[in-house]
C-alpha cells in the first residue's frame, strides 16, 4: 500500500475507532434511564391510571426481575449472531419497550416494562464481553467508562423526569417515553459496528456452563456482584425513609440520597482504570468495601451529623464495588465469549439475591421497629461482600 492509499484507510480506522466508542458510551448511558426515570413520576402514573402502591411498584419489579430472568438468554443469542449484533438488538427491544410503556392503558404499561428490562438484562450481560471484544488490552479504561455512563444516564433521568414534564405539559407519559430518544440516537450510532461481519471471538458462546459454574472463582464473582447490588438496593429503597425517621426534613433526605450519585461518578470514572492495570484487584474491592461499611455505620451512628458525608462516602463504595464487579467479570475470562457467559451467571443469580435485600431489610424494620437492626444486618452483609471480594479479586482463576 503507498502513501496516497495509507493515509486514507488510516482515516477510516481512526473514524471507525471513534464511532465504536461513540456508540459503546451511548449504549451505557442508556442501561438505566429507563428504570431510574419512573420512580419521579410514579405518583402521577398511579393516579392517572388507577394502580395501587403495590401495583405501582410492580413496574419497577417487572424490570428488576427481568434483569436475572433474562441475563442467560444473552450468551446464547451472542453466540448466534455476535456480540455488536447482540447489543444492537438489545437498544431496538429498549426502544420498542420504553414506548410501548408509555401508551395507553395498564397492559401496555407492564408489557413496556417487561420488554425494557429484557433488553437491559441483555445489555447488561454482553456489555464486559463487548469491551473484552474491542478493547482487550484497556479493559479498565473502557469498564471506568461504561459504568461511568451507566451512573450518569440514571442520574440524568431520575432528575429530569419531573422538570421535563412541567416543561412540555404534555404528562407522564411523554416524559417516561422520552427515554427512547438516546435509545434511538444510541442504535444509529451503533448500528454501523453491528452491520459488520461479526467477531470470531464473538460467536464462540458460553464456553461451557457446566465448567464455568464448577469454577469456585465463578461463585466468588457471583456472591460479590450480588451483595454489592443488595446492600446499593438496599440504600436506594430505604434512605430517605432512615432520614426522615431521623428528624431530616423530606426534601433533604431526597437530596442527600442523590448526592450519592456524587461519589459513584467520581469512583467508576477512576477505580477500574487504576484496578485494571493491576495483577489482583483485592486492595480496590478492600478499600471499596470499607468505604460502603463506612458509610452504613454513619447512616446508624449519627445519621442527621454531617450526613452529606456518608452519603459522599457511601457511594465512593458503591460505586466502586460497582465497577470492580464489572471489571473483574471481564478480566477473569480468557476471551468476550467466556466473559459474556460469567457476566450472565454473575447477573442472573446476582440479582436474585439482589432483590431480596429491600424486602429483608423492610422486614427486620418491621419486627424491630427501629434502623438499629436493618442497618446492623447491612453492614454485615458488607463484610461478607468484603469476603466474597479478595477471593474474586486474586488473580488466580
Amino acid at each position: 500500500m503507498d502513501v496516497d492509499q495509507a493515509a486514507p484507510a488510516a482515516n477510516r480506522r481512526t473514524a471507525g475507532t471513534i464511532l465504536l466508542i461513540a456508540g459503546l458510551l451511548l449504549a451505557s448511558v442508556n442501561m438505566r434511564p429507563a428504570i431510574a426515570g419512573v420512580s419521579p413520576l410514579l405518583g402521577e402514573i398511579m393516579a392517572d391510571l388507577g394502580l395501587t402502591p403495590a401495583a405501582g411498584g410492580a413496574i419497577t419489579t417487572v424490570m428488576v426481575v427481568c434483569l436475572g430472568v433474562v441475563a442467560p438468554l444473552a450468551p446464547l443469542l451472542a453466540g448466534r449472531i455476535g456480540l455488536d449484533r447482540t447489543l444492537l438488538a438489545g437498544l431496538l427491544v429498549l426502544t420498542f419497550g420504553v414506548l410501548l410503556r408509555s401508551m395507553d392503558g395498564t397492559v401496555a404499561l407492564y408489557a413496556g416494562a417487561a420488554l425494557a428490562g429484557t433488553a437491559i438484562a441483555i445489555m447488561n450481560v454482553v456489555m464486559p464481553g463487548v469491551v473484552k471484544l474491542h478493547f482487550p488490552d484497556r479493559v479498565g479504561l473502557f469498564t471506568s467508562l461504561y459504568t461511568s455512563g451507566l451512573v450518569l444516564g440514571a442520574t440524568a433521568a431520575s432528575g429530569l423526569m419531573v422538570p421535563l414534564e412541567h416543561a412540555t405539559g404534555a404528562g407522564w407519559r411523554v416524559a417516561v417515553g422520552s427515554v427512547a430518544v438516546p435509545a434511538i440516537v444510541a442504535t444509529l450510532v451503533w448500528l454501523p459496528q453491528a452491520v459488520r461481519r461479526p467477531h470470531l471471538s464473538a460467536r464462540q458462546g458460553h464456553g461451557g456452563y457446566r465448567a464455568l459454574l464448577s469454577r469456585p472463582k465463578t461463585w466468588y464473582v457471583t456472591v460479590f456482584m450480588g451483595l454489592q447490588s443488595l446492600t446499593f438496593y438496599v440504600m436506594l429503597a430505604w434512605l430517605p425513609t432512615i432520614f426522615t425517621d431521623a428528624g431530616l426534613p423530606a426534601d433533604q433526605a431526597g437530596y442527600l440520597l442523590s448526592l450519592t450519585n456524587l461519589g459513584q461518578v467520581i469512583a467508576t470514572l477512576t477505580v477500574p482504570a487504576h484496578a485494571g492495570r493491576a495483577r489482583g484487584q483485592v486492595p480496590h474491592l478492600v478499600a471499596a468495601c470499607a468505604l460502603t461499611m463506612a458509610g452504613y455505620l454513619g447512616v446508624l451512628i449519627a445519621p442527621t451529623t454531617v450526613p452529606w458525608l456518608w452519603m459522599v462516602v457511601l457511594g465512593l463504595g458503591q460505586g466502586a464495588s460497582l465497577a470492580l464487579a464489572l471489571l473483574i467479570i471481564a478480566l477473569r475470562a480468557p476471551d468476550a465469549g467466556s466473559v459474556t457467559a460469567l457476566s450472565a451467571v454473575a447477573q442472573t443469580f446476582g440479582y436474585v439475591l439482589a432483590a431480596l435485600g429491600p424486602l429483608l431489610i423492610g422486614l427486620l424494620y418491621q419486627v424491630s421497629g427501629g434502623w438499629t437492626l436493618p442497618l446492623t444486618v447491612g453492614t454485615a452483609v458488607v463484610v461478607v461482600q468484603l469476603v466474597a471480594g479478595v477471593l474474586a479479586g486474586r488473580p488466580s482463576p
